[in-house]
C-alpha cells in the first residue's frame, strides 16, 4: 500500500490531492485548492499539505511520495516533479476511463494531449501564452463586463446570435470586446462568440494531434464552463467529428491526482528497485 500527495501548481490555483493506492485500486483521501491571488506560492502549497494530512488523519511521516506538477518544481521537500502533460493525462483517465484525449484549458493557455488507455501521452500540441483563449482572458472579459466569472458559461449558452471575436491576441480581442459593447451587444452573444474562437483554436489543436474520434477529456480551469463545452462540442459537431467532450466536477484536480497517481507508482517500482528515497 503507497500513500502518495500530489501538487499541481498552476499560473492561478494551486490544487492538492492525497491518494491511497494498492496494487490497481486507488482510493482519494483528501483534497485541497485556492486561488494564488498574489499570495506567496509555497506557503499556501505547505497549507494545502497540511490540510490534506489533516483531512486524512495522516503524519507527514506516512506518506511515501510527495509530487508535483506545473510550476512546482521547486517545492522543497517533494519526492520528484512530473511534467504538466503526463499527469492531466493520467488524472483524466481517473475522471474517466474512456477518454483518449486532453484539452486542459488553464490560465495562460490550452494544450490538447493525445493518450492512450493507460495515460501514456502519444502526442500533444498547446496555444501560445499570448493568445486569447486562456481562463485569464476571460476573466478579464467578465471583469469588464462586470459580471462574476461563475456566470460565463451560463451566460453565453442563451446566446441567440453570438458576435465573432476573430483575434488570437489578447490585447486586440478585448479592444474588440470593448467595441461590441459600445455597440450594445449583449453579454451573452459576446461570450458566446468568445467561446466559439477559442473552441475553434482548441478544436485546430485536437486534429494536428489527429484526435478526430473518442472521448476528449476536458481539463483545468475553464473545464466547468459550460459554456465553452458546449462550443466545443458544436464545432465538433459542425465538422462532422466522431468526437464527444466529456467533463467532470473534478476535472480541476486532473493535475493533482495524475501527480499522485505516478507518484505511488514511481515510488512502488523504486521500491522494486531497492532505489527508494522517502518523501520529507
Amino acid at each position: 500500500m503507497t500513500t502518495s500527495i500530489g501538487i499541481d501548481v498552476g499560473s492561478g490555483v494551486i490544487k492538492t490531492a492525497l491518494f491511497r493506492v494498492e496494487n490497481d485500486q486507488s482510493e482519494w483521501l483528501a483534497r485541497w485548492d485556492a486561488r494564488i491571488r498574489q499570495r506567496d506560492s509555497f506557503k499556501l502549497v505547505e497549507e494545502s499539505v497540511e490540510y490534506v494530512l489533516e483531512k486524512a488523519g495522516l503524519k507527514r511521516s506516512e506518506i511515501d511520495y510527495i509530487a508535483t506538477t506545473g510550476e512546482g518544481e521547486s517545492i522543497k521537500d517533494s519526492t520528484g516533479h512530473f511534467y504538466t502533460m503526463t499527469t492531466h493525462a493520467r488524472g483524466a483517465l481517473y475522471l474517466n476511463p474512456e477518454a483518449r484525449a486532453v484539452l486542459d484549458v488553464g490560465a495562460l493557455n490550452g494544450r490538447a494531449i493525445a493518450i492512450d488507455g493507460r495515460g501514456k501521452v502519444l502526442n500533444y500540441r498547446m496555444t501560445s501564452q499570448c493568445a486569447s483563449g486562456s481562463g485569464q482572458f476571460l476573466e478579464n472579459i467578465a471583469r469588464y463586463l462586470g459580471i462574476a466569472q461563475d456566470e460565463i458559461g451560463g451566460l453565453s449558452v442563451q446566446s441567440t446570435n453570438p458576435e465573432k471575436v476573430s483575434s488570437i491576441c489578447a490585447v486586440l480581442a478585448e479592444t474588440d470586446v470593448i467595441n461590441m459593447v459600445s455597440r450594445s451587444i449583449p453579454p451573452s452573444d459576446i461570450l458566446r462568440g468568445i467561446h466559439e474562437s477559442m473552441a475553434d483554436r482548441l478544436i485546430k489543436l485536437l486534429k494536428s494531434i489527429d484526435v478526430t474520434g473518442g472521448v476528449v477529456m476536458m481539463t483545468g480551469g475553464l473545464a466547468l464552463d459550460i459554456g465553452l463545452v458546449k462550443a466545443i462540442q458544436d464545432g465538433m459537431d459542425k465538422q462532422k467529428m466522431v468526437t464527444k467532450v466529456a467533463t467532470h466536477p473534478d476535472s480541476l484536480f486532473a493535475g493533482a491526482i495524475g501527480a499522485a497517481l505516478w507518484g505511488a507508482f514511481r515510488h512502488d517500482k523504486l521500491q522494486s528497485l531497492g532505489q527508494l528515497r522517502k518523501a520529507s
